[in-house]
């Protein structure tokens, strides 16, 4: 058989990079393609993404290598959704960067869903601090996040919202970078994270897309700058692919809501949409259904209304049974609890995100390694936030866990996570930090 000739050598390609050279769209397109069908090797591309890590890319980079991974798999088409009037369904979709409590996909995807868009929402899982959106919704008895196209389609149709797992021809030379970053040290390139988040959403074929973007200790981007060069990177990409786009920075210095973990985040998300749960959680779900509708060209919609009112709980209860879940199945519960109560009198002035993730992931609520299970009645539950006064030996958290030998790692974890000052000391608390367009 006839050996084929590449049109680039890979060395070149590295050299260039190293060199704080720019790629041409086809170098950039041949790379992609090469490293997915193995012309490549991994130790390559290791090299070239950390030479991307160092020298960065310019926008038109950015967006080739985008599109190239875009193009080493399928791309999804919703066009055969129809509303009742037999238009086209508008879709709609959010992508988080990850954080800690961070459920609000759960009621967001309901809510949306009751103004008539159809939300594809294509999730993932847990790794390390970050909790995954797949294992929440796993705690509830029989629900299955493996659909096929097929099934997706008729339950964007018939129930408007779906959360599930990506196909596997979605973007596969992402998965292959992705898992190459993550053990090499690559990770953080800001070129490489927003081609990689926005290949699978763009792929995904929605129409428009709102990112919320984390900053803070809980958060993968820690500083502001970085964060808002993220978003506007992605924001940028976004509208380069025709996807209308708008990105939130929103603050993961504290945990979302008052739960960290998994079963006991989806019954927070339940609380949320039958009217109540934590104000922030509540404040994050409605902005971002806002920006989501918005985007989407939908006005006069109310979505503070349809989480008081039950119409978001009645999508809800429909797109988990759809996926042979029990909506009202008795969620899990740890057969191990340890508390962790006020040193001192004063005002909760922080309460560190990433330290509550660390414990959480501890307790067996996340995993090191993408094959790890997970506990879904792991976790950590919350009694106060920054601003609340607290009082010496009351109940600031809860730790949970069906493995009381973790208990002493998880504490460990959380040995500075608090902060108490004198009464009078008031934290400012901005969850939404910029809008991004």
């Amino acid at each position: 058989m006839t050996q084929r000739t590449e049109p680039f050598d890979a060395v070149d390609i590295i050299r260039t990079k190293r060199d704080k050279g720019v790629l041409s769209p086809e170098q950039i397109a041949w790379t992609i393609d090469a490293y997915t069908r193995g012309v490549i090797a991994e130790e390559q591309m290791a090299a070239l993404n950390m030479a991307i890590l160092l020298n960065g890319m310019d926008r038109a980079e950015i967006s080739q290598w985008t599109a190239a991974m875009i193009a080493s798999g399928e791309r999804m088409d919703f066009s055969g959704l129809r509303r009742p009037d037999g238009g086209v369904k508008v879709t709609a979709d959010k992508h988080s960067t990850g954080g800690v409590g961070d459920k609000i996909t759960l009621p967001l995807a309901p809510l949306v869903a009751v103004f008539g868009l159809a939300v594809p929402q294509l999730s993932g899982r847990g790794l390390g601090h970050t909790g995954g959106t797949l294992d929440k919704l796993e705690s509830i008895p029989g629900w299955r996040a493996a659909l096929s196209n097929d099934e997706m389609m008729a339950q964007l149709q018939d129930v408007g919202a779906v959360i599930c797992a990506a196909g596997p021809g979605l973007a596969p030379a992402d998965k292959k970078l992705y898992a190459l970053r993550d053990v090499t040290g690559t990770v953080e390139s800001i070129p490489l994270l927003a081609s990689s988040i926005m290949s699978k959403k763009i792929a995904e074929g929605t129409g428009s897309l709102v990112l919320d973007v984390k900053v803070g200790s809980g958060a993968f981007m820690k500083d502001e700058a970085g964060a808002r060069e993220l978003a506007e990177t992605m924001v940028a990409l976004g509208k380069d692919a025709g996807v209308e786009t708008v990105a939130l920075l929103t603050n993961m210095s504290t945990p979302l809501g008052l739960t960290a973990g998994n079963a006991i985040e989806v019954e927070e998300a339940v609380e949320v949409l039958a009217g109540g749960g934590p104000a922030d959680v509540v404040e994050l779900t409605v902005r971002l259904a806002e920006e989501m509708l918005r985007c989407a060209g939908v006005s006069d919609a109310d979505p503070a209304a349809a989480l008081k009112d039950g119409r978001a709980m009645d999508v809800w209860n429909r797109m988990i049974a759809a996926q042979g879940g029990d909506p009202r199945a008795k969620l899990p519960a740890a057969k191990e609890t340890e508390t962790i109560y006020a040193p001192a009198d004063g005002v909760l002035v922080e309460l560190d995100a990433f330290a509550v993730g660390v414990a959480a992931w501890r307790l067996g609520a996340g995993r090191a390694r993408k094959e790890d299970p997970v506990q879904a009645a792991a976790g950590v539950r919350l009694h106060a936030k920054p601003g609340a006064v607290v009082r010496a030996g009351e109940p600031l958290m809860t730790l949970l866990t069906d493995t009381p030998g973790k208990f002493a790692r998880a504490k460990d974890a959380l040995d500075h996570a608090v902060t108490i000052a004198p009464e009078g000391s008031r934290p400012a608390q901005q969850l939404i930090i910029d809008r991004i367009a």
